[in-house]
């Protein structure tokens, strides 16, 4: 990649000197000069597994093409033995529905796309007070890095307070909060939690000791681009019927393990195209616990209800940024993306991290789809609602229909495995060059690729977790936090 390619993506358009001052990549990753920091950021290097793995990816991809081609006559029988039985026109009738509806979706979500602005940032004068809360938990330098990132954004300093709680860590992530409250003095507020009691309980401490007009919430692993701050509360300084809105979240690691590379295309098309789409509704659904604002009035109103929610007679300790989401737009209030607030976070490298973290997302998501199933259907708001109440159906159609497909593939594995395998790799080719050509067009051809091997690998090696997670969707636990 080209060095003026690079400086057109979101991590380009730092300069080098606040890149690496913000990233702490220098020191993270033992680059000695700023050119080899480049060549490492612009994704140049890659190491032999990931050659390996990219060749096995388009193998197994055309591959399957030239199988396709070589067995239609076999595939073409298979397909009127259907058509002569019940149950498989049945079963072609569904499937027909169910592709017919993802690709409306996906076309509804692509002119949505493209009606998407981000809010132009806002005047100094017109920026309201702003508090930013992070919460810690066994994040160890990262906290630092996190609030040093924060503190020199271009934020005026007389309206911005800056509030860390440590949850409790059992490493040395106080020592280092310490160390940023040593350098940054009165401009952070450090506190420390008598125990482990979750995420949500330190972010609850943080907006009761809150002053600003405006809530935002960074996660400790993460970092803050310098324009980022006065970005994210822009557009509830000009909408008032804005009650939250969504960072941009990018992943930090992405140069150094196979699974954050491939995490970086799916953020990013989860992020820029399905949450723009989401925005242009006024019901982005998610707000991430990465970066995310709140106005204080909207926080304030659901407060009790948010610290206290329970399911299944259990206290929630998860999903706390959806729960958020959800009360905020049962509110009345609209829910906005911003594209030009970015965040740099830190994402599992290992497949254990990355499957629990998986697993805590997916019943947050059963369990804030139930609530909002509550009032989305009801006039919850002023002005259209259906846009929101499709985006509530997608989300049901992919719970319900796990176990059908789970059952449905273990059966084609069983009876049809070459059917089985020719037809998903393709549906993976087809599908995964969505977002492949999204990232292409909007930051990096080359690091583009990375779409089709993360279609194979969460095809393959995650598709069990929407089955586990509805079926333990009352579990506690944050399972990856030690």
């Amino acid at each position: 990649m080209k060095i003026t390619q690079l400086l057109n993506t979101p991590v380009g358009i730092l300069s080098r000197k606040n890149l690496i001052q913000n990233t702490g990549f220098q020191k993270q990753h033992n680059l000695s000069t700023p050119k080899s920091l480049l060549q490492k950021i612009a994704g140049v290097v890659l190491t032999p597994l990931d050659y390996l793995v990219l060749f096995s990816t388009f193998f197994l991809l055309f591959g399957a093409v030239f199988l396709v081609h070589e067995f239609q006559p076999y595939f073409e029988q298979i397909h009127l033995d259907r058509m002569n039985s019940a149950w498989g026109k049945s079963f072609i009738m569904v499937s027909l529905a169910l592709l017919s509806f993802r690709l409306f979706y996906i076309m509804y979500i692509f002119i949505l796309h493209k009606k998407y602005k981000p809010v132009p940032s806002v005047s100094d004068d017109e920026l309201p007070k702003c508090t930013v809360i992070v919460p810690a938990y066994n994040e160890g330098k990262l906290v630092w890095k996190t609030l040093k990132s924060l503190a020199e954004s271009d934020y005026p300093e007389d309206h911005l307070q800056l509030i860390c709680i440590d949850d409790g860590s059992k490493d040395d992530t106080w020592e280092w909060m310490k160390k940023a409250k040593e350098e940054l003095g009165d401009r952070v507020s450090i506190y420390q939690q008598p125990k482990n009691m979750g995420k949500r309980h330190a972010l609850y401490r943080g907006f009761n000791l809150a002053t600003g007009e405006v809530f935002i919430t960074v996660d400790s692993d993460s970092i803050v681009k310098k324009n980022t701050l006065r970005n994210m509360v822009s557009p509830l300084v000009v909408n008032e019927k804005c009650g939250a809105v969504a960072g941009n979240v990018r992943v930090l690691n992405n140069k150094r393990a196979m699974i954050p590379k491939m995490l970086n295309v799916s953020f990013v098309f989860s992020f820029e195209f399905v949450r723009s789409a989401q925005s242009v509704l006024g019901s982005v659904l998610c707000t991430p616990g990465a970066l995310s604002a709140y106005r204080k009035e909207a926080v304030m109103n659901c407060l009790p209800d948010w610290i206290n929610q329970t399911f299944m007679g259990q206290p929630s300790d998860i999903g706390e940024d959806r729960a958020m989401t959800n009360m905020i737009l049962k509110q009345g209030y609209e829910v906005r993306f911003q594209s030009n607030a970015y965040v740099l976070t830190d994402t599992p490298e290992k497949y254990n991290s990355l499957y629990k973290m998986f697993i805590r997302w997916e019943r947050s998501n059963v369990r804030e789809n139930i609530m909002m199933s509550k009032y989305a259907f009801k006039n919850f708001r002023k002005g259209p609602k259906a846009g929101t109440r499709l985006l509530l159906v997608d989300q049901w159609i992919k719970v319900i229909t796990a176990y059908p497909f789970l059952l449905l593939m273990l059966c084609l594995i069983i009876m049809q495995p070459l059917l089985f395998v020719c037809s998903t790799l393709m549906g993976i080719l087809i599908f995964s060059s969505i977002p492949a050509l999204f990232f292409a067009r909007r930051h990096s051809k080359s690091e583009a690729v990375w779409a089709y091997s993360y279609g194979i690998f969460h095809t393959f090696a995650l598709f069990w977790i929407t089955p586990y997670a509805i079926a333990t969707a009352s579990k506690k636990g944050w399972l990856t936090r030690g």
